[in-house]
Formats: C-alpha cells, sequence, structure tokens
C-alpha cells in the first residue's frame, strides 16, 4: 500500500524547487503526496527564516501536528530547509513532537533519513554539508504543468547585512553545465513550457560558463518561455543583457532587487552599488530591451534609515518606475550584522513607511498596465481562475498576470489577448 506524504512549502521559488526534489527522492521509497494531513504517512515542512514573519507560521504548523501525532503516533514529522539549518537541535527542544531536522545541505538525504526512521523511531538532527556539494542525479516530482524551476547553483557570498541566506544556504556553489541541460532536456520532455533558472545570484553563476553563456545555451535547447532570478545588480553584465536582447525565448523580464534608494543605507546593507550606479543600469538594460519589465524587492525601516533615506528611496522608485516591487519591513534576524546595529527603527514607524512607499509603487504599476489597454499581448495559458472556471489566467513574457474568459485554450497554450481593462497587479482582456 502506497504511503502518504503531506508536504508543506515555505519561502522562496528555491524552496519549492527543493520541495520538488525532495518528493521525488520520497516516492522512489514509496510515498505519495497528499492534500490530507489526517491522512498522511509523513508530513514534512520545508521552511524559511529569511524574516520572523515565516518562522512564526513554521511554528504554528509544527504546533498544530502535535495533536495529529498524538492521534497517530506511527507518524513521522520532519522540518527541513533554511530555519532548520539555522534552529537545528532547538527545534528538538523546543517540539519533541519532531522527528528528523534536516539542513539546506542535507535535503538529499531526506529519504534515507526516512527510511531508517520507519526502521527505528529516534530524532536524527544534520546540518552539516551546508556548502558541500550538489547531487548530480535529481529526478524532481514537479507540482506545475506549465511552469517549473531548475537550479543552477545554490549559496550566497554577498554577504548583506540584513541577510540571513549566506548563513543557512551556505556559500556559492554551480551545478555542472550537463546537469543543467540534462535537467531542462527532461522537463521539455515532459511537457514545460516555461522553465525560471534558479539561483540566489544567478549572475555569478561559475560553473564553467558564464551565466549569459549558460542562458544562450538553455535557450538553443527549445523551450518555450525562459526565465531567470535572483539577479544582484553589481553582477549583471553587457553580455547577460545582450543575451536577454538575442535570446529566442528569454523573456522580457528581470528581477533585480534594489533593496533602497539611499547611498548612506546601501552602504550599511553591504549592496557594494550606489542608486546612481543602478540608474545607469537600468538605462543600459532599457536601451537594449525597450519593452523589459523591471520588477524589484524594496525594505523600509532598516537600522537607521531617517526620514532623509526613505524620502530617497520614494523619489529613486519614481525615478526608476519599476513594474512592480515586493516591499517588506526590515526583519531583524539572530546572527546577521544588521541585528545588532544602533538606531533600530520604531515598528509604527516601519508600518507608516511601508504604507507610503506601497501607495507611490502601486500608482506607477497601475499607470504601467494602463499602456497596455487596447493592446494585444501574448499570453501563455496556466488554467483555470481560483475563483471562477469560466475564467483563465496566465502570463505575458514581461510576467504580468493576465485574466480573459474561457473558450477552447488548454493550459500551456499560447495565446493573444488584447487587454480591455488594467488593474494594479493584473490585466483583463479577451482572447483575439
Amino acid at each position: 500500500m502506497k504511503k502518504k506524504l503531506k508536504l508543506l512549502t515555505y519561502g522562496c521559488q528555491m524552496n519549492v524547487a527543493d520541495s520538488e526534489r525532495m518528493a521525488g527522492l520520497l516516492g522512489q521509497i514509496g510515498y505519495t503526496l497528499t492534500d490530507d494531513a489526517d491522512e498522511a504517512d509523513l508530513v514534512l515542512i520545508n521552511t524559511c527564516c529569511v524574516r520572523a514573519t515565516a518562522e512564526d507560521k513554521v511554528f504554528g504548523q509544527i504546533g498544530r501536528f502535535k495533536a495529529l501525532k498524538r492521534l497517530k503516533p506511527s507518524l513521522i514529522l520532519g522540518v527541513v530547509g533554511c530555519m532548520a539549518q539555522k534552529e537545528g537541535a532547538n527545534l528538538i527542544k523546543r517540539a519533541p513532537h519532531v522527528d528528523f531536522v534536516l539542513g539546506t545541505g542535507q535535503s538529499s538525504e531526506v529519504a534515507r533519513v526516512v527510511r531508517s526512521l520507519e526502521l527505528e523511531r529516534r530524532h536524527v538532527v544534520d546540518t552539516s554539508n551546508v556548502s558541500g556539494e550538489i547531487p548530480a542525479e535529481v529526478f524532481p516530482l514537479r507540482g506545475g504543468r506549465v511552469s517549473t524551476f531548475v537550479p543552477i547553483m545554490y549559496g550566497c557570498d554577498n554577504f548583506c547585512t540584513y541577510c540571513i541566506v549566506p548563513h543557512v544556504r551556505g556559500r556559492e556553489r554551480s551545478r555542472k553545465p550537463e546537469e543543467i541541460f540534462a535537467e531542462v532536456r527532461r522537463a521539455i520532455a515532459e511537457g514545460f513550457k516555461e522553465i525560471t533558472l534558479l539561483g540566489q545570484n544567478v549572475n555569478s553563476y561559475a560553473g564553467g560558463m558564464t551565466f549569459a553563456e549558460l542562458l544562450s545555451a538553455v535557450d538553443n535547447l527549445g523551450v518555450e518561455r525562459l526565465r531567470f532570478m535572483t539577479s544582484h545588480p553589481k553582477d549583471l553584465s553587457d553580455e547577460l543583457i545582450a543575451a536577454i536582447a538575442d535570446g529566442r525565448g528569454v523573456c522580457e523580464h528581470i528581477h533585480l532587487p534594489v533593496q533602497h534608494g539611499s547611498d548612506d543605507i546601501l552602504r550599511r546593507m553591504n549592496r557594494v552599488y550606489t542608486a546612481e550606479k543602478y540608474l545607469r543600469l537600468v538605462e543600459k538594460i532599457r536601451a537594449a530591451v525597450p519593452n523589459i519589465s523591471l520588477t524589484t524587492d524594496l525594505i523600509v525601516g532598516f537600522p537607521g534609515e531617517t526620514d532623509d533615506d526613505f524620502a530617497a528611496t520614494l523619489d529613486f522608485v519614481r525615478a526608476v518606475k519599476f513594474d512592480a516591487a515586493f516591499t517588506f519591513i526590515y526583519s531583524r534576524r539572530s546572527g546577521t550584522p544588521a541585528a545588532t546595529f544602533p538606531n533600530q527603527v520604531d515598528d509604527a514607524v516601519k508600518h507608516r513607511r511601508l504604507e507610503i512607499l506601497m501607495d507611490v509603487q502601486n500608482e506607477i504599476s497601475l499607470a504601467k498596465n494602463s499602456a497596455l489597454v487596447g493592446k494585444a499581448v501574448e499570453v501563455l495559458v496556466e488554467g483555470a481562475s481560483k475563483t471562477d472556471e469560466k475564467i483563465f489566467t496566465g502570463r505575458t513574457r514581461s510576467n504580468k498576470l493576465v485574466l480573459f474568459a474561457h473558450g477552447t485554450e488548454r493550459a500551456g497554450d499560447l495565446v493573444n489577448v488584447r487587454v480591455e481593462q488594467a488593474q494594479t497587479f493584473l490585466l483583463k482582456g479577451d482572447v483575439c
């Protein structure tokens, strides 16, 4: 009889990709996915710790499974990923009903650990190998039907002062090109139309070729649409801009986190560029790819952020005119330099600044989307809307979400949609 796996994933796209790999490994020892925790034989929580809210959600989930374990003592409960790497054995001390904790470097060992716990119940904690070698053979159980992720590198060497990622993901390691090509070919053969190459900083890929060369090589494999994330501004080269401009399947979208518009804050964040340098980079990108969509990450409330610093961010956002931005309140992470910086900003001030920033960016995003009304855009169909089966959703090459009335389209089709209505976060239209 098949064993059931309930898999919960928090955090970034890299965590999604890791979960798919672990699901594939567990499938090899008889586990199939279930949405029903009550019927699960194994519950696996893949965690994030970039912000405190992410950790709070994980601890909430861990607590909820305590009652289920009382009712079903045979249930195996595992915690993996970034928060597991950060907390290690402390997770077992706080929640003894957790059976195993595996850090980011040990995800490939999940099947071996689970099989050992099936034979002998005990606590297992392993957070070693955080910067170790990347397993060569991976056969992920992919969750999507149209789009999927292919990691090309792991870890980060940038050590931004606010960021926990280098501490829980380890130093940068790049996969070999031939391994990446093989995984991309498998994904194409499985029917995926869109592939996103993943890394904490894809621009610093060092697997024997530059990232621009890798991007072009993957594009030549014949994938319909090709994306990548995330890029660090300091490493985005002229060669990469040319690869985007010249690519066939490479989509006209770059997610380029800037984090702040004040040079003083950028310096204390250890971002190693200025606002002016970022602006010049944007000009260069838009000159080469005029229809590029540019999105970013922004943080408010970094320690020592003054009213003038915040005003500089608002001016910067108005100058760049991002298509969209992910905006965050600074979250104090133990183990990072910024956690010990003086002049921590009051929470009320952080929230007020976030609201102002969101209002400014939302106005820009709406104007950007409104400029597309009356125009036809190519949409990769993803499937039915979660709220209305008569409405289908898809994305443009520039990564804008589009809703349209369903006709004969199927997931994976490319259709042209004439935009009839623009909202801040999406477009609405009809197939033309």
